[in-house]
C-alpha cells in the first residue's frame, strides 16, 4: 500500500497535469474558432471550383488533345496517396483515423496487384507510417515552421504534384484529409486530385443551361485545372487544421475531466490511509496506557 508522502506527491504531480490539460483545451478552443472559420469561408469557393471544372470537363472530349491532368496518363497501375495529417500530438484519434484510412485504401490497391507510393504531410503521419510503409514514401512536407497554413504552401505543393504526374511518376493522386463537422465529429476523407474525375452524364431529359466560352473549354481547363489541385489542397489543409482543433479541445476535456476523477480516488485513498494511520497510533497509546 503506498505512504502517505507517495499519495501526496502523486495528488500534486495529477493536479499539475490537469493544470496543463485545462490550458491546452482553452488555447485549442481559441484556435478552433479562427480555423472553423478559415475552413467555412474556404469551402464555397473550393466546391465552386469543382463544379465550374465538372461542367467544362463534361463538354470536352477526353482525348490526346485534352490536359493530362483531366485525361490522364491512360493508366492505373501507379498510385501516389497524399496523406495530410498534424504536425503535433494529443489530438485524440484525429492523425490515427486519417492514416488508418490512406492503410485501409493502400492494402485494398496492393490486392488488386497495385503500386502504391506515398506523399506524406505533416510529422504524425510520416512516424505512423514510416513503421509499415517506409520503402512507398516518396516526399514528405514538413509544416512545423509555419503557424498557418497560406495558399501559397498550398500552391507550392499541387505544383510538385503535377511536376511528379508529367515526369510520370504515378497515374492517380488520391488526398487523405479529414473534414470539419464538429469539435466532437472529424470524417477521414479521400478525394482524388489528380486526374479530376469527369461526371457521368446527365440523365436524359434532364435541362441544362446553354453556354458559351470565350476562349474554349479546353483553354480554359488547361488554366483552371492546376489552381483547382491547389484550391482543394488548400481546403484540405484548412479542414485538417479546424478539425486538429477540435479534437485537440475534446481530448483535452476528457483528460481533464479524468484527472479529475483521478484527483478524487486518490484524495479518498489518502483521507483512508491517514485515517487508519492515526486510528492505529490511537489503538497503540491506549494498550500502551492500559499496559502499565
Amino acid at each position: 500500500m503506498p505512504s502517505l508522502k507517495d499519495l501526496k506527491v502523486r495528488i500534486a504531480s495529477v493536479k499539475s497535469t490537469q493544470k496543463i490539460t485545462k490550458a491546452m483545451k482553452m488555447v485549442a478552443a481559441a484556435k478552433l474558432r479562427r480555423a472553423q472559420e478559415r475552413a467555412e469561408q474556404g469551402r464555397p469557393y473550393a466546391a465552386r471550383m469543382d463544379a465550374v471544372i465538372a461542367s467544362l470537363a463534361a463538354k470536352v472530349s477526353v482525348g490526346p488533345g485534352a490536359s493530362p491532368l483531366l485525361a490522364g496518363t491512360g493508366r492505373d497501375q501507379v498510385h501516389l496517396l497524399v496523406v495530410a495529417t498534424a504536425e503535433r500530438g494529443l489530438c485524440g484519434g484525429f492523425n490515427t483515423n486519417i492514416v488508418r484510412a490512406a492503410r485501409r485504401h493502400a492494402a485494398e490497391l496492393e490486392a488488386q496487384g497495385k503500386t502504391v507510393k506515398l506523399f506524406l504531410i505533416g510529422k504524425k503521419g510520416r512516424a505512423a507510417l514510416l513503421r509499415t510503409h517506409r520503402a512507398a514514401i516518396v516526399e514528405t512536407v514538413d509544416l512545423s515552421s509555419h503557424k498557418t497554413v497560406g495558399f501559397d504552401i498550398a500552391q507550392g505543393i499541387g505544383a510538385d504534384l503535377i511536376a511528379r504526374f508529367n515526369a510520370g511518376e504515378y497515374d492517380v493522386a488520391t488526398l487523405f484529409y479529414s473534414e470539419f463537422k464538429s469539435a466532437l465529429v472529424q470524417e477521414p476523407q479521400a478525394q482524388q486530385l489528380i486526374p479530376v474525375k469527369v461526371p457521368e452524364a446527365a440523365p436524359a431529359g434532364a435541362a441544362a443551361a446553354v453556354v458559351e466560352y470565350e476562349p474554349g473549354e479546353e483553354a480554359i481547363l488547361n488554366d483552371l485545372l492546376p489552381r483547382n489541385v491547389a484550391v482543394q489542397l488548400y481546403r484540405a489543409l484548412n479542414e485538417n487544421a479546424a478539425s486538429e482543433q477540435g479534437a485537440r479541445m475534446t481530448a483535452m476535456d476528457n483528460a481533464t475531466r479524468n484527472a479529475g476523477d483521478m484527483i478524487n480516488r486518490l484524495t479518498l485513498t489518502y483521507n483512508r490511509t491517514r485515517q487508519a494511520a492515526i486510528t492505529k497510533e490511537l489503538i497503540e497509546i491506549i494498550s500502551g496506557a492500559e499496559a502499565l
